[in-house]
Order: C-alpha cells, then structure tokens, then sequence
C-alpha cells in the first residue's frame, strides 16, 4: 500500500509529464489521478498512473502515464457479461512506448521487465510507439507496456473499461479499480 507521501509524489510527477506532453487537466481531474501500484509496492517498476475522462456504457477515453522504464504489467481484458472485452487503442502523445503482444517474438527487445518478473510476461511480439503513433488491440488480447527513457503520455480509447475484471499473468497483481 502506497503512503500519502508516495502518492503525493507520484501525483507530482504524473503532473510533470502531462505538462511536457501539453495536456491540459482541470483541478477535479488533477486530483483524481488514479495512481497504481497493482498491489505490488514498487511502482517506479510497475504500475500506471491514470485520468478517466470518460467511461460510459459505449466507450472509455483516458490519459495514462508511465514514469521512465515503468512497466504496466501483461494482462487481457476478458469478455463480462454479455461483451467481447474491452478493445482499446493506444496513441501515444510523448515519450516512446514499447508494446508487446502475441505473434512472432521480437529478437532485441527494447524493454525489459522487472527481473523478479519476468517470468510473468508471455508475449514478445514488439511496436514501439512515438508520438502521434497509435496501436488497437483486440479484446481479450494479451498484451504489455513499457515507458522509455524519459517515460511517456498514452491516450487511450476504448469500449467499456472494467479495470476490476482484467487478467493479470502475475497472480500477485491485484487490480480493483
């Protein structure tokens, strides 16, 4: 569990990139910043921070934003009721974003999860995203994230987000939001 402090922090550094990334955020939305360690305790390895703009029955729109090298864990949006899984789209806004799904294993990958892990991650297949770049992935796909160097700003927009119902490959990560 994250301390005020650490929250704080974060909330302070998310704010930093969306700045250099020219997002604009009302003060409501600035401290709704949902920050998210996925139950883990080491965010600056794993985990996302994230502003939901919209979420309605039909369609989901947010930022997310990865600190340098974070890693948003392997999951899949499985279908819920009587929906596929949430489909989303991935454009990326600043920095450089490595994203892996399943297909021909990259050789090099650019990314790198945490070590401890790694053995968590199953897909390979590698796009590296730069601004103005964008990725749709299918529901139900597996599929991971890394930030670059500096980190990176991702619009996302989807169908229907139920974070609660995502499948995590890590079984420690614990995702309720």
């Amino acid at each position: 569990m994250l301390t005020k402090e650490e929250i704080d922090s974060a909330r302070k550094k998310t704010l930093e990139l969306f700045k250099k990334a020219s997002i604009v955020l009302t003060a409501d939305e600035k401290q709704n910043i949902e920050i998210a360690d996925l139950g883990l305790g080491e965010l600056e390895q794993s985990g996302i921070e994230v502003v939901t703009y919209v979420n309605t029955n039909r369609c989901c729109a947010k930022e997310l934003v990865l600190f340098p090298y974070q890693t948003c864990p392997e999951h899949r949006h499985p279908p819920v009721e009587d929906e596929l899984g949430k489909e989303e789209t991935f454009r990326c806004r600043w920095g450089k974003v490595y994203l892996y799904v399943p297909g021909e294993p990259t050789s090099k990958p650019a990314a790198s999860p945490p070590e401890h892990r790694k053995q968590h991650y199953t897909v390979w297949n590698q796009t590296i995203l730069e601004p103005g770049q964008q990725y749709t992935i299918a529901p139900d796909t597996l599929h991971w994230f890394q930030a670059g160097p500096e980190g990176a700003v991702i619009s996302e927009f989807s169908t229907k987000s139920r974070d609660e119902s995502d499948i995590f490959t890590d079984p420690e990560i614990q995702r309720t939001k």
